[in-house]
């Protein structure tokens, strides 16, 4: 297993590489962190008899969620992956979108156990996290520096995978391009993000601002953040 890989000549928006690598069609499906429901609505409304269970621990979010009205094969619950309130065996895959780093580090082996538990036997848990490199994250690192945490996530699944409560399938590195139009809208979406409380100073929020222009200025908008994927069978 790899923490990062350079180069990536893989670029695609994700859905690619797990519609790609998947069965997705008449399974049960469990997203944990699901944040706006995006990638929960892209799953969901593509295919056919998918069902999905989509949680999320940010109260915000988490009621936006639960105002949508057109996923009548979703459900959203407030839950943390330490804790998964669902039953033993009950969901074939089991999607984290960059979101297994957000987890506490001392709870990310316990996330893991509870996969493995809420996962049928032969199940895949689909992981994909934000390599710590790239322009987009030289100008996140400026206010939220998430090497050590990124670092954490990856021993844990690779602990995981010693500890044979998974067998790692595959790992697919790719770059994610996501596009912003302007620095309002990237203040919006990272920097007031509800997950999170990120309190710049005056200064630091203007040396943000500047670093993202810079940035801007030569690649049009346009960041490829680098992803790694690790496709974990259950083994038991």
């Amino acid at each position: 297993m790899q923490l990062n890989k350079q180069p990536i000549e893989r670029t695609c928006p994700e859905p690619e590489i797990f519609e790609s690598v998947l069965s997705l069609d008449n399974q049960n499906i469990l997203e944990l962190g699901c944040g706006d429901a995006t990638l929960t609505r892209l799953i969901a409304a593509s295919g056919e008899g998918r069902t999905m269970t989509a949680t999320e621990v940010d109260t915000i979010q988490h009621e936006r969620n639960l105002q949508l009205d057109d996923l009548p094969n979703v459900t959203f619950l407030m839950a943390g992956c330490q804790n998964i309130p669902l039953a033993d065996t009950s969901f074939d895959t089991v999607f984290m979108f960059k979101s297994l780093h957000h987890v506490p580090v001392p709870l990310m082996d316990k996330a893991l156990e509870e996969i493995h538990r809420v996962l049928k036997p032969g199940g895949v848990a689909y992981i994909s996290e934000p390599i710590f490199d790239g322009e987009f994250n030289e100008i996140l690192r400026l206010f939220h520096d998430e090497e050590a945490v990124r670092i954490a996530a990856f021993g844990a699944i690779e602990k995981a995978v010693e500890n044979h409560l998974f067998e790692l399938r595959e790992e697919i590195f790719f770059n994610n391009p996501v596009v912003f139009e302007d620095f309002d809208q990237y203040a919006a979406r990272v920097i007031g993000a509800t997950h999170s409380d990120h309190q710049l100073s005056e200064a630091l929020y203007r040396e943000v601002e500047e670093k993202f222009n810079d940035t801007v200025a030569k690649n049009r908008g346009q960041f490829e953040i680098p992803i790694r994927v690790d496709l974990l069978e259950k083994s038991h």
